[in-house]
C-alpha cells in the first residue's frame, strides 16, 4: 500500500489558515481549496487569511449596512453555499466548537461527496477522539491509498486505538519516499509529511521495542526536514545516540529551509545535546541565544543551563534555575527530571514531597508523577515504598528509563546485587546512548568482586561517555585491585582533569583523591600519597580512614609519633574502628622499642601526652561529624564493611593496608554516587 502514494514533497498536513498555497496534494487550511479535484470547489475563488478571518472572526462586528456588500479579496459574495459551509465548519474547528464542526462537516460532506471534505470530516472526529469514527471515514472513501495526508492521518487514529501492527502496514516498514531527492524545498514552511511519516513510524517501531529500527526512523525524519523537531526530541531526550553521534547527527542536519531563522534553530538544537562533548560548543550557543537573541529568560535556554550545572554537580545552583523555570510554568515535565535528581542529592526532603503532592494532586496519570514520588521515599530511606512507585511509573511507560534506574537503586540500596543487575541491564537496553546504566552494572559486579565483568560493563561505558569522573575512578578500583598500578593510577589521574575540567566543587569525587593516594602508597611514592590524603582532609576531615591511611604511611616511613597522633584522630571519629586499633596498638609497640633501644625512660610522659592528644582531638572531631551528620546519601552507599577484616593484630603493615584498602577504595562512600536519571 505504501508503493502507491503520491509525491511526498509540500504535502504537509497543515489547518492553519495562515497557509493558502498548497499543491495538489496538500491539505488545504481554506477549505474552498480542494485536496482532491471537486466540481464544486473549481469556482469558487480561493480565500486567504484577510477574507478568511473577516468572515468569520470572532470579534467582527458591522456598524453599517453596507459592510456585507463589501467586494475585493475579503468578501464572501460570490461564495457558493458549500464554500460557505466549509468556512463555518472550518472556524469551528478551529475554536474547538467539534459538535458544530461535525454537523456541519456531515452536511457539506453528502451535498458535495468531495475527498476534501471527507477529510476533514475525519479531522474534526479525529480532533474530538472519535479515532474509529476517522479511521471508518477514511477507509470507506479509500482515502489513505491515494493521499500522503490521508494515510498520515489513518495511522495516526490506528495507532490512538493501539493497533500498531496495522498502523505499521499504513505507513510502510520502510520511507517510500526514500530515494527521491530530500533536498525540495518545502515553499509553504511547513514540515514534509514525509518527515512526520517517518517520525510516526519510529514512535510504532518503539511501542513494538524495536528500539534500533526506531532510532533509525527518528534519525531519518530529522534528516529529511530539520523542522520535525519531536524526532530530534526524541533521540536526545532518550538518549538514544551516543553523545559523539548527536553531534554528528547535528553537523549533518539541512538548515537552509529555515532561510533567517537557520541560525537561531540550530543553536537551539546544540543547546540540546549532551554537554560531556563539545562542552564549549554548548556553552558558546548558549551566550549566544542569551545575548544575541535576547532567550535569557526562554525556559529551554535556562533548562540547558540547568542541565550543565547537574553534570558539573552544582546542584544548588542547579536547583536555583529549575525553580526558575517551575516559576514560569508550573509544572514544566522537561525541566521535572533533572530539578527531581538534583533534589535528591541535596537531600531536600520537604521540596521533594511538596513537589509530589503536586504532581500527583494534577496528573495521577503521568510517569513523571511516581518517579517524584519514588524519589521522596528513596530519599527517606523508605525502599519498599520507593520500589512500588519507581515500578508503577515504569509500568505506565516501559521505556521510561530513569524510573528503571530508581527502581534498581531500590534494589543496589538493600544489596540485592542479582534484581539491582536485571533492572540496571533494562534501562541500559531503553537508553542505548546513556553510559549511566553500564556504569552502574559494572558498580554493582565491582561489589561483587567479578573483576572480568565489572571490567567488561565499565569500559563499555567508558567507549560513550569517557570523561565521566565517576566512571574513570571506577575503572581505577578495578585495575588497583587487579594489581596493575600503572593502569590504576592513569585513570585517577584522568578523573582528577576531568573533575577539573568540569569546574566541580562537589565532595562526590573526593574518593579519586583518596584512591590515587592508596596507589601512590602501593607504589613506595609515599610523598605523593601523604599530598593526596591531605587535599582530601581540607575538604572533610570526618573519614576515618583517610587518618588510618595517613598513619599506615607515617608508619612506613618511620615516624612513629605521626602516626599516632592521625590513629587518635581516626578513633575520636569511629572508636570501634578494627583497622585503626591494630594500626594503634602496633604503633605503640614500636615507639616503645624505640624508646628502649634509646635508652630513654620517659615512657609515662610520653603515655599522659599521647592521651591528652586523644581526649582533644575526639572532642574536634565529634563536633565535625555531627556537622557533616546528614550529609547527602545515594542509593549505592550501603555496603557494610565487616570489623573482622580488620583483626590484623599478628599482620604485617602491608596486610593491615589491604584490609584498609577493602571496601574503601570504590565510590561507594556517601558522596560516590550520582544521580537516579542521568541527565
Amino acid at each position: 500500500m505504501a508503493n502507491d502514494s503520491p509525491s511526498q514533497h509540500s504535502s504537509t498536513l497543515a489547518i492553519s489558515p495562515l497557509i493558502a498555497n498548497r499543491t495538489a496534494d496538500s491539505v488545504r487550511s481554506t477549505p474552498n481549496q480542494p485536496l482532491f479535484p471537486s466540481p464544486l470547489a473549481g469556482s469558487g475563488t480561493p480565500l486567504g487569511i484577510h477574507s478568511h478571518r473577516k468572515a468569520s472572526s470572532l470579534g467582527a462586528t458591522s456598524t453599517t449596512g453596507s459592510t456585507s456588500q463589501t467586494t475585493g479579496p475579503a468578501s464572501t459574495q460570490n461564495l457558493s453555499a458549500a464554500e460557505k459551509l466549509r468556512l463555518w465548519r472550518h472556524d469551528a474547528l478551529m475554536q474547538h466548537h467539534y459538535k458544530t464542526a461535525e454537523y456541519i462537516g456531515d452536511k457539506v460532506l453528502s451535498l458535495t461527496d468531495d475527498p476534501n471534505d471527507a477529510f476533514w470530516l475525519a479531522q474534526v472526529h479525529y480532533s474530538n477522539g472519535n479515532y474509529y469514527r476517522a479511521r471508518q471515514l477514511l477507509a470507506k472513501k479509500n482515502l489513505d491509498t491515494t493521499s500522503v495526508s490521508c494515510r498520515y492521518l489513518a495511522a495516526l487514529c490506528l495507532m490512538k486505538l493501539d493497533n500498531w501492527d496495522e498502523a505499521l502496514d499504513i505507513v510502510g516498514e520502510t520511507n517510500p519516499f526514500k530515494n527521491e531527492s530530500q533536498h525540495i524545498k518545502n515553499l509553504d514552511g511547513g514540515i514534509k509529511l514525509e518527515a512526520s511519516l517517518c517520525f510516526i513510524r519510529g514512535q510504532i517501531y518503539t511501542k513494538q521495542n524495536n528500539l534500533e529500527r526506531a532510532k533509525e526512523c527518528y534519525k531519518e525524519a530529522v534528516l529529511v526536514d530539520v523542522k520535525c523537531y519531536e524526532a530530534f526530541d526524541e533521540l536526545v531526550r532518550n538518549n538514544m545516540l551516543t553523545p559523539i553521534d548527536e553531534w554528528e547527527l547535528l553537523s549533518s542536519l539541512d538548515f537552509s529551509d529555515l532561510d533567517e531563522n537557520a541560525e537561531l534553530v540550530k543553536l537551539l538544537y546544540t543547546s540540546r545535546l549532551n554537554k560531556y562533548v563539545n562542552r564549549e560548543r554548548s556553552q558558546d550557543a548558549e551566550i549566544i541565544l542569551r545575548d544575541h537573541y535576547s532567550l535569557k529568560e526562554n525556559v529551554d535556554v535556562m533548562l540547558s543551563q540547568a542541565e550543565l550545572l547537574f553534570m558539573q554537580c552544582k546542584f544548588p545552583q542547579c536547583i536555583t534555575v529549575c525553580e526558575a523555570v517551575l516559576e514560569k510554568d508550573d509544572l514544566n515535565f522537561a525541566a521535572l527530571p533533572t530539578y527531581l535528581a538534583a533534589l535528591h542529592e541535596v537531600g531536600a526532603k520537604n521540596k521533594l514531597f511538596m513537589i509530589s503532592h503536586k504532581l500527583a494532586e494534577h496528573h495521577p496519570k503521568r510517569p513523571i508523577t511516581w518517579l517524584a514520588v519514588g524519589i521522596y521515599y528513596l530519599a527517606i530511606s523508605d525502599i519498599p515504598e520507593a520500589r512500588k512507585y519507581f515500578s508503577r511509573a515504569s509500568m505506565l511507560n516501559p521505556s521510561f528509563g530513569q524510573a528503571w534506574i530508581g527502581f534498581a537503586h531500590t534494589f543496589a540500596a538493600e544489596g540485592e546485587h542479582e534484581q539491582a543487575i536485571s533492572a540496571y541491564s533494562t534501562a541500559s537496553r531503553f537508553f542505548p546512548g546513556t553510559h549511566l546504566p553500564n556504569l552502574f552494572l559494572g558498580m554493582q559486579y565491582l561489589q561483587m568482586s567479578n573483576f572480568t565483568l565489572a571490567e567488561e560493563y565499565l569500559l563499555s561505558s567508558y567507549s560513550i561517555c569517557p570523561m565521566d569522573p565517576l566512571l574513570l575512578n571506577e575503572l581505577g578500583v578495578i585495575y588497583y585491585h587487579k594489581n596493575q598500578l600503572s593502569n590504576a593510577e592513569n585513570y585517577f589521574i584522568q578523573a582528577m582533569k576531568a573533575t577539573k575540567s568540569l569546574q566541580s566543587d562537589s565532595k562526590a569525587f573526593l574518593s579519586v583523591h583518596c584512591n590515587l593516594g592508596h596507589v601512590y602508597r602501593r607504589q613506595s611514592h609515599y610523598m605523593k600519597a601523604l599530598d593526596c590524603f591531605q587535599r582530601v582532609l581540607k575538604i572533610s576531615s570526618s573519614d576515618a580512614n583517610i587518618y588510618s591511611a595517613i598513619a599506615l604511611i607515617y608508619l612506613k616511613i618511620g615516624e612513629v609519633s605521626k602516626a599516632i597522633e592521625n590513629l587518635h584522630y581516626a578513633l575520636a571519629i569511629a572508636p570501634t574502628d578494627a583497622v585503626a586499633n591494630d594500626l594503634l596498638k602496633r604503633a605503640l609497640e614500636e615507639n616503645m622499642t624505640s624508646l628502649d633501644i634509646g635508652g630513654h625512660s620517659a615512657t609515662s610522659d610520653f603515655f599522659s601526652r599521647t592521651k591528652d592528644q586523644f581526649a582533644a582531638s575526639q572532642q574536634t572531631l565529634n563536633y565535625r561529624r555531627n556537622k557533616q551528620k546528614n550529609a547527602e546519601k545515594t542509593p549505592l552507599t550501603n555496603k557494610t564493611k565487616s570489623a573482622d577484616n580488620g583483626n590484623t593484630l599478628n599482620g604485617s603493615i602491608e596486610q593491615i593496608a589491604q584490609d584498609l584498602i577493602d571496601g574503601e577504595d570504590s565510590s561507594d562512600d556517601d558522596e560516590e554516587v550520582m544521580d537516579i536519571e542521568s541527565d
